[in-house]
């Protein structure tokens, strides 16, 4: 039994997902406790009304803010090798497109992974996650499709199963062989797809429990709407659920394809239209923001407030990889999100707890602190959920609860 005590603040809001007006909302308890049995939360309340019998250890917020565990929803955090001397040609004016036709891009990442074991990358995951604990992240989904091969992308689910074991993280493993078409299959895409849609392979996949989310990257620059679809319904005959990098660049009807195929999230979104806001509502489609990328590439961000609008869940995440968004902190994503994209504290928090749950298919026991559900919790330095946007450029978490265990203290 744990019980958090001399809470300033404890912020209540419902299982995602939730959308709309719903997202600008939090009950607050102040001079709150929370008691912790086992994994699961026991009771909350103000701190009055907590019963004195009540035994076991004690955990003093001293005035702090406590939320529910964050929840990275969308990253790439297994990889090798950096690209900073394509950070310092972007900055000069070089473009992504030119840089890629020079050898650069995502090709340099995947060369560096195929080049890597197993173990080199695990090595090389340890201290990111790590550093997203540290900043309250508690649940990280992590995608594959840096490996472009049967074998590599394996190798990348491979690597993220043993990582489930080595940290306090909950990792969601996602099969993303559908990134790009590796330079081996220049010109003949259909022809990489029937390798890594190979029954034998998705089978393993699903039979191992190497991933339970299927992400392709429908983009003019990657595949198309119907090599998209063909990805996703393959993938959901053996259990799969899918998702989508959607409407990032250039507008082709990804969106439109999330909710035809009933993809749980569809992710970037700065170039949806209408009708693509019409499906993911009728689907119940999660809406994925990465302000993270947008920020690190110097670009619009998707249109937050249009969405919130339309009623759609709206989830933020980091899109943490090393190209595009080497963003690791998903509280300075919340700030961006803030003084960017003009979502409120509340709405930012919402984003990375009770709707990223639902865009992992975890909203029935992570993303809220209700009695019931799984007890992980953040325990920040400051009394209020604002401050923690106001100052994204501080850690402001004093203390990470994970399933009920204390995985990170003060100091």
């Amino acid at each position: 039994m744990l019980t958090i005590k001399n809470i300033g603040e404890l912020a209540l809001f419902p299982p995602g997902p939730i959308g709309g007006r719903a997202m600008g909302k939090v009950e607050r308890i102040t001079s709150a406790a929370v008691v912790v049995d086992e994994d699961r939360i026991a009771w909350l309340g103000p701190e009055s009304e907590l019963d004195a019998s009540i035994g076991g250890d004690v955990l003093n917020a001293e005035g702090g803010c406590v939320l529910p565990g964050l929840i990275d929803c969308h990253t790439h955090t297994v990889f090798a090798g950096t690209r900073e001397h394509e950070f310092v040609r972007r900055i000069a004016g070089d473009s992504y497109e030119q840089i890629a036709r020079d050898g650069g891009g995502i090709r340099v990442t995947v060369e560096a992974v195929r080049s890597a074991s197993c173990d080199q990358l695990v090595e090389l995951a340890l201290p990111r996650l790590a550093r997203m604990l540290r900043n309250g992240v508690t649940t990280v989904e992590i995608k594959s499709g840096y490996g472009l091969t049967v074998a590599d992308e394996l190798k990348m689910l491979e690597a993220i199963a043993r990582l489930k074991k080595l940290q306090p993280i909950e990792l969601v493993p996602t099969y993303l062989a559908a990134h790009t078409v590796p330079r081996e299959f220049d010109g003949r895409g259909d022809a990489y797809l029937d390798a890594i849609l190979d029954e034998k392979v998705l089978l393993r996949i699903s039979g191992e429990g190497l991933a339970e989310f299927c992400d392709v990257f429908c983009e003019t620059t990657a595949f198309d709407v119907a090599q998209s679809r063909r990805v996703l319904q393959a993938a959901k005959k053996f259990a799969l659920t899918p998702k989508l990098h959607a409407d990032q660049i250039t507008q082709i009807g990804a969106t439109v394809l999330a909710g035809e195929v009933g993809a749980i999230s569809a992710d970037h979104l700065e170039t949806i239209d209408d009708a693509g806001i019409d499906a993911m509502k009728k689907a119940g489609c999660v809406a994925v923001l990465l302000p993270g990328c947008s920020f690190y590439l110097g670009v619009k961000q998707a249109p937050a407030r249009r969405l919130i609008e339309a009623n759609l869940p709206v989830a933020l995440a980091t899109d943490y990889n090393p190209g595009s968004a080497m963003v690791e902190s998903l509280p300075l994503v919340m700030g961006i999100a803030a003084t960017q994209m003009r979502m409120t504290p509340v709405e930012t928090v919402i984003a990375v707890t009770a709707n990223a749950a639902a865009a992992l298919n975890r909203a029935d026991r992570l993303g809220a602190i209700r009695v019931g559900m799984q007890a992980d919790l953040v325990v920040l330095d400051v009394p209020n959920l604002e401050r923690l946007v106001y100052e994204p450029g501080r850690n402001c978490v004093r203390t990470v609860i994970k399933n009920g265990s204390i995985v990170v203290s003060p100091g």
